[in-house]
């Protein structure tokens, strides 16, 4: 039973296809971790595990009679709490959403589901809402997985879900993947719909926030994908953009910038120790590599505070923003001008490299009083909308993981994944310790 739940969804889903095990036998393996982890972490915080449960009957039911529901026939997943969900409350952490119901999924859940996934549960966004407080990080119950994908990124890691849901307008994806020591996919923006997402996402106003998989293992990101992409017709940002096969990149003959320090940031020893081992994990797979930190991403902070500084409506049908903005009509055109700068710059840079590898965080985990460092690493590529995966490929002193930053050039999220599944086989990836034993 144990050793079902460090398994990859790839892998249940494989072994529930050849009738080696069955739905229902991973389900019950899952809910019993939850059992014994989750008041330990307090990362899912709504679910219904009856419900789950007579779901994985149902698809062992519906194997028997030779009816396949997809990929993920039998395969559980969890959603971050700002992910709307048909059966399960959403407060999105928010008080005045306490009981809400929504009456729909979310595009990406409805297509979870459509593949056969079985929901697991909602799991905590923004670690210390008012809703369910603080989420603990499984490696060290006195440190934050930080990042609004907090709670997925702790039970994924923990081993109470394969895979999960999760948005990352800067880094809320990609912060909790590294603190926890997982795989998480910021997909390139456009690829992905934002239906159901709350607060809502405006793109014409807000084109960071992204909705992506988070899991142990990049072959799972690699699996997720697909299925969650694509027009839905009713996010008017998505485009039909093809998604090439991951598993055909060829690794040698890439073209990789990296860079560690960022301005007044120097990462710790063990972080820069990290990215150079990935380094040459990358130039021993036939990849040319030269240091190098792309133009103006010194602006980064610059424009994402005054893009805060903006309102930003809850609806996407009626302007309901009670916020009065700090900057001028004129900033705002400034503020716009310069974002758009950094993007032109950014692209006239990836003319010359297919990859670019970074930090995926200033530091390693933290306690959860403690400043949990700059982002500037994942801000900069949420302003331009590129694809970036973060795997875990080093460990620090205190036992806590590493992850490093895998960028590409827009719509190859393909190489993005190739070169992270590299790095994962070569520095080897998510590693059992603590909860997660």
């Amino acid at each position: 039973m144990l050793d079902l739940i460090f398994l990859s969804a790839a892998q249940l889903a494989t072994l529930i296809r050849q009738r080696a095990v069955s739905a229902e036998e991973v389900m019950l393996a899952h809910l019993a971790r939850i059992d014994d982890v989750n008041p330990r972490l307090n990362a899912i915080v709504q679910s219904s595990p009856a419900q789950a449960l007579a779901r994985a009957r149902a698809a062992d039911a519906s194997a028997a009679r030779g009816e396949w529901w997809g990929p993920l026939h039998g395969v559980p997943f969890t959603v971050k709490d700002w992910i709307e969900t048909h059966d399960l409350v959403c407060t999105a952490g928010y008080a005045s959403r306490q009981g809400y119901v929504p009456s729909a999924d979310a595009t990406v859940v409805a297509r979870l589901r459509q593949a056969g996934a079985i929901l697991l549960g909602k799991t905590n966004a923004v670690s210390g809402n008012e809703v369910y407080g603080l989420t603990n990080n499984p490696y060290n119950l006195a440190y934050s997985p930080a990042g609004s994908s907090s709670g997925e990124a702790a039970i994924i890691a923990a081993g109470g879900s394969p895979i999960g849901l999760g948005s990352d307008s800067g880094g809320s994806i990609r912060q909790p993947a590294h603190n926890c020591g997982i795989a998480g996919l910021k997909p390139t923006t456009g690829r992905v719909p934002l239906t159901g997402h709350y607060p809502r996402i405006n793109v014409m106003n807000d084109p960071r926030t992204v909705i992506g998989p988070l899991a142990r293992y990049v072959e799972d990101l690699a699996l997720v994908l697909p299925i969650i992409q694509g027009i839905d017709w009713q996010d008017a940002s998505v485009i039909p953009m093809p998604l090439a096969e991951w598993r055909l990149v060829r690794l040698a003959g890439l073209r990789v910038a990296f860079y560690t320090d960022y301005q007044e940031i120097t990462p710790p020893a063990e972080v820069v120790h990290t990215v150079h081992k990935a380094v040459q994990a990358l130039a021993d797979a036939g990849m040319s590599v030269s240091e190098r930190t792309p133009p103006l991403v010194e602006h980064t902070y610059q424009i994402t505070r005054d893009y805060w500084n903006r309102p930003e409506p809850e609806s996407w049908e009626v302007w309901d923003a009670g916020e009065t903005t700090t900057l001028s009509s004129l900033e705002v055109e400034q503020h716009l001008f310069l974002w758009d700068r950094l993007r032109r710059a950014l692209i006239a840079f990836m003319a010359d490299y297919d990859v670019i590898l970074t930090p995926a965080a200033q530091a390693p985990a933290r306690p959860h009083d403690a400043d949990p460092g700059h982002i500037a690493y994942t801000l900069t590529y949420s302003l331009v909308g590129y694809p970036a995966v973060v795997v875990r490929c080093g460990t620090a002193p205190d036992g806590m993981p590493i992850g490093v930053q895998v960028v590409a050039r827009p719509w190859r999220d393909d190489v993005a994944l190739a070169v992270a599944a590299w790095l994962e086989q070569a520095c080897g990836g998510w590693q059992r310790t603590g909860l997660a034993v």
